[in-house]
């Protein structure tokens, strides 16, 4: 059945999808875990990941999504009729409902900062930030009403469907949110000892380098562009077929790594020049902004409105993982997509709490020696999405015709033969065998290479 919704424009699409990818994983996450793994060699290897393998992917889940015309589980059945292939989806639609129960958390956080933004209850003098971070997520009844609250402004806008909802809100939040980076960006590089954190972030260290940086910086460049749990496969079904799929793909990576570089170059250099810690942790966007806003004229103003924008790029990604669990559900049948919105909504906030109850009530409960928070997020970002990203190049390359892949990839393209050449072998060679020499890297052979250089 074919989807009964299709994006109003390209640039509509675009946005939405490239909300979907920025979020937080380009604004909260990667500025902390670069920190976490020595800075500018995390970066490097992040960005070649995005380039050189989230990228071919990303062409992959458009193709499957807008061959198909259908929501990501009932796109590989098409495509792979009376096979065990549509578990690709289903795997998808987990991992997003994971996701999305520890995100809703972090977007919990935003909502309680702009909160207190709005009464002017952030920036203060002498106030310890880091402090007053560790008080907030240590609240559990203050977390969970806020992950609440979260959910339900995502219930709502999904609820509303494409055109109405992701794509009228994406349109307006996404530019906003470049400018007022910009102005953070111009503020943080003129405090003293800026140059530091630019240099801890854009020069590399490669003697920092470990098969975890690498496994991370992988995880990190999938979750940034929301490959590997399909919900590409989804938006992309909603594109019309006079479309190009290279440009979107390439507007979407150039995107994400440049709000990527403008994460770091807002976070770093205020790091160091306030003698704050690069190993914060998920703490560190909330202990840095208050930080810098304090030191600029009219502060807790522009705090404010960059907590408003950050918490729009966070629900743009959250939109995206709503939609592919909704869609799959629904399969066309927009009339159950009210009822099934808030239904999920109301299981994922459930499957949340232990999450967000991290840093409180379940703070000695660990797994592995994480806390649930940092375990469900490993998982995640470490284990099922490159697990789905190994998955989706092994069915893209083998079990849909090459003509097929070929017409998909250089349809309104003014690329050639050779271009989509070197996308297959990419596909079906390299991202295989890169995952699993990664992803599988039990006995630490990627150690003893990283030590021979």
């Amino acid at each position: 059945m074919r989807t009964t919704e299709q994006w109003s424009s390209k640039i509509g699409f675009i946005l939405s999808a490239a909300g979907s990818a920025i979020g937080i994983g380009a604004i909260w996450k990667l500025p902390y875990v670069t920190g976490i793994n020595g800075g500018g060699a995390f970066f490097l290897i992040f960005i070649l990941f995005s380039l050189f393998i989230g990228f071919p992917l990303l062409l992959a889940e458009f193709v499957i999504g807008r061959s198909t015309q259908k929501e990501a589980v009932s796109a590989y059945r098409s495509l792979a009729p009376t096979t065990n292939w549509h578990w690709i989806g289903k795997l998808g639609v987990l991992t997003c409902f994971l996701l999305l129960s520890f995100y809703s958390v972090i977007g919990g956080w935003i909502v309680i900062y702009f909160a207190k933004g709005l009464f002017g209850g952030i920036i203060s003098e002498g106030v310890d930030y880091a402090l007053v971070f560790n008080e907030t997520i240590g609240n559990p009844i203050l977390v969970i009403v806020a992950q609440f609250a979260f959910l339900i402004i995502t219930v709502l806008v999904v609820s509303k469907g494409i055109k109405n909802g992701i794509e009228k809100v994406s349109k307006i939040l996404m530019p906003a949110l470049f400018i007022l980076f910009f102005i953070l960006i111009i503020r943080s590089l003129t405090l003293d000892n800026a140059m530091e954190g630019v240099k801890f972030f854009l020069a590399p260290d490669f003697s920092s380098i470990t098969s975890q940086t690498i496994l991370y910086a992988m995880g990190q460049a999938f979750f940034s562009l929301s490959v590997g749990v399909s919900v590409m496969v989804t938006y992309s079904s909603y594109l019309s077929k006079k479309e190009s799929l290279i440009q979107p793909a390439i507007s979407i990576v150039t995107m994400n790594l440049f709000i990527a570089l403008l994460a770091g170059l807002a976070i770093f250099p205020a790091v160091f020049a306030l003698d704050l810690e690069p190993a914060e942790g998920p703490g560190l966007l909330f202990v840095v902004l208050p930080a810098v806003f304090d030191q600029i004229m009219f502060g807790e103003v522009f705090l404010l409105g960059f907590l408003a924008l950050f918490l729009f790029a966070t629900l743009t990604s959250a939109f995206s993982m709503l939609e592919i669990i909704v869609a799959s559900v629904v399969k066309g049948n927009e009339a159950k997509r009210t009822k099934f919105s808030f239904i999920i909504g109301a299981l994922i906030f459930a499957v949340g709490i232990p999450s967000a109850l991290s840093y409180s009530v379940f703070a000695d409960i660990l797994i592995f020696s994480k806390n649930i928070f940092d375990a469900a997020d490993y998982l995640v970002s470490n284990i099922l999405m490159p697990l789905g990203v190994l998955l989706i190049s092994i069915f893209v390359t083998r079990k849909i015709s090459k003509s097929t892949l070929r017409e998909e990839v250089l349809q309104h393209s003014r690329l050639g033969a050779s271009a989509f050449t070197i996308w297959f072998f990419i596909m079906k060679y390299i991202i295989p065998l890169v995952i699993i020499v990664v992803f599988l890297d039990i006995t630490g052979i990627l150690d003893k290479i990283i030590e021979f250089f």
